[in-house]
């Protein structure tokens, strides 16, 4: 992901102005900019005579009833992904302790109801906000949402997004809530710009669901726009450009054009190998984090899922699902993709992902190298074994696979799968059918792991190279600070060179490594990837394409040679310059892109 900054980057004399923020959803767009107004709020506080309280809370009740119509009637229609959003905005609603201190403050304190309503939603929004939880703080946005439209029904406001009429039309905004983006006409709007936001918020959800190009996290940007600038939005790069030059959106033009060709090109991509010119061939899977994602992967060609992100499925639920509900999201994924295979990767939590519903205090003062991943499952044997019982189940179809995340020791290995065997044992006395030979596999984001690679590769069936981590902890660089963002290097020698000796240890134990990390889904890493010889990539189902098409330009042999150069270069910048010259040779398209 490129750096992301807060503030215009240029201001030529034109009136240009570059922002980036997070691409959140893939796709260019340039249209007419509508500033959504900030959100009105406001009401008249109002004492109610005794006699009149029976009526005020009536007119409570009859905007609850309002309320709960319009969410269900946004969920006609919806996938389960996006459903099960308002289906937590309906439990706010149905949620007892909540709705009866308003209706009790509304008799005790006999104000109006949006009074009231404002006062207990902003002690239970304190309340969640203290807790570091990501998923905590989510609930904090379904609050405030919620709240906002009972506001706004007891009020009768309708959305100002129903007075946008120009088709092409890109929203900007300070945010903008799921309710408001399920009700937008997408025949006019055509892409989104918001101050606030991250990669999972409801928001992000939406918009890519919706195939609306976004950008979040631009800061300021609803205060530097006015209605009827010239918005160029692409959410692919978290790229947005306030009255783009003509060579400017030229350029954005030609490259969406690369785009659309290549995404036309799918349909006869998508059935066809993946492999080099000269007939080396490697397993190319998608990215996964909830269920309802396998659509992407079967429209994408992709091969099968090469990582299942499962602490998603958690935190998207308000209590630990069961090992049934469990095995029912991991069978149906495996179902949907066979023969293609399933990596199951097991809880990655800790870090910057959090559950609030397991009752357990997540407060660290350096969490990413803390308290996670695997070391949480086996310091949770219950939860982890449960977990490992549903994924087994799911095997029965012999597509399966297992992956421990973040393994630094031999030891975590061996208690891991100590814990499986315990696991496979519970089935057999409950008479529940499973692959006994499931392979396992452990994902190398730690330099330790990386360096004693022969020593672990007896205890398990393939490596996984989760590039993110394992340069981040490489080159000791925080990927989330913006001030050494520049140091984040996946071309960086020393990263190329561990990369490789984890393949090449795998190779001589007779295991294969794939990889599953940012590098996997840059198409101009891929010469270097492959001539490192790695044997899988798993790579978000939208970037597949791309990735699929730079492999097919390419021969094993020219990709060999740039590897072994790259192997021997003094910096990023040099490996950068050989895997550039090379993708300019056999596919300038991508670098077209990349500008």
């Amino acid at each position: 992901m490129e750096q992301i900054e807060h503030s215009p980057e240029t201001q030529s004399a034109k009136g240009e102005q570059v922002f980036r923020g997070i691409g959140v959803s893939p796709g260019l767009v340039i249209g007419p900019v509508f500033v959504r107004p900030p959100q009105d709020d406001s009401f008249v506080e109002r004492e109610i005579p005794r006699e009149e309280v029976p009526r005020e809370i009536a007119r409570f009740e009859t905007a609850l009833i309002e309320t709960r119509r319009q969410l269900r009637e946004f969920q006609q229609g919806c996938d389960p992904a996006v459903a099960s959003i308002f289906d937590a905005h309906l439990l706010i609603l149905d949620d007892r302790p909540f709705i009866d201190s308003i209706v009790t403050g509304i008799e005790s304190r006999r104000f109006n109801a949006e009074l009231v309503l404002q006062d207990v939603a902003r002690g239970f929004m304190q309340g969640l906000s203290r807790v570091k939880d990501d998923y905590v703080r989510e609930r904090v946005a379904d609050v405030q949402d919620v709240t906002r439209r009972v506001l706004h029904n007891l009020a009768g406001h309708k959305s100002t997004l129903a007075d946008i009429r120009t088709a092409g039309t890109v929203v900007v905004a300070n945010d903008l809530s799921p309710s408001e983006i399920v009700t937008i006409d997408r025949n006019r709007v055509a892409g989104i710009a918001l101050d606030l936001g991250s990669p999972t918020a409801h928001a992000a959800i939406l918009a890519a669901k919706f195939g609306i190009p976004a950008v979040l996290g631009l800061h300021s940007i609803s205060r530097e726009v006015r209605d009827g600038d010239l918005l160029l939005v692409d959410g692919g790069k978290g790229l947005v450009i306030v009255n783009p030059s003509e060579e400017r959106r030229a350029q954005a033009l030609r490259q969406e054009e690369i785009r659309r060709g290549i995404r036309t090109g799918l349909l006869e991509l998508r059935d066809k190998p993946a492999e080099t010119t000269d007939g080396y061939r490697v397993t190319l899977s998608a990215n996964i984090e909830v269920p309802q994602d396998v659509e992407a992967v079967l429209e994408c060609g992709a091969a099968g899922v090469g990582l299942f992100r499962t602490e998603y499925f958690y935190m998207a639920r308000t209590e630990v699902p069961s090992e049934d509900e469990q095995f029912e999201a991991y069978s149906g994924v495996a179902q949907k993709v066979a023969p293609g295979g399933l990596i199951i990767r097991t809880l990655d939590l800790g870090g910057d992902k959090f559950l609030s519903n397991l009752g357990v205090q997540w407060e660290e003062s350096n969490p990413f190298m803390g308290w996670r991943a695997i070391r949480f499952c086996l310091a949770q044997p219950d939860l982890f074994r449960t977990q490992l019982r549903a994924i087994l189940r799911a095997s029965v179809g012999g597509n399966v696979s297992i992956m421990y995340p973040m393994i630094s020791t031999i030891d975590e290995i061996v208690r891991a799968n100590v814990i499986l065997e315990q696991a496979k044992k519970e089935l057999m006395e409950r008479g529940h059918p499973f692959n006994p030979h499931i392979e396992v596999g452990a994902m190398i984001e730690v330099p330790s792991a990386a360096i004693v690679a022969d020593l672990l590769a007896p205890y398990v069936n393939f490596f996984s190279l989760g590039t993110n981590d394992l340069i981040q902890y490489t080159l000791a660089i925080d990927r989330g600070n913006e001030r050494v963002a520049y140091l984040y290097e996946p071309t960086h020698p020393a990263i190329l060179r561990l990369i490789k000796h984890t393949i090449d240890v795998g190779h001589r134990f007779g295991i294969w490594t794939g990889i599953c990390g940012g590098m996997a889904g840059d198409p101009l890493m891929t010469p270097l990837l492959l001539g490192l010889g790695v044997d899988e990539m798993s790579v978000n189902p939208a970037a597949l394409p791309l990735v699929k098409d730079a492999l097919r330009s390419v021969s094993y042999a020219e990709a060999r040679v740039v590897a072994d150069q790259a192997l021997v270069a003094h910096s990023a910048e040099d490996v950068h310059e050989l895997s550039r010259g090379l993708t300019n040779k056999v596919a300038p398209e991508i670098l077209e892109l990349e500008q």
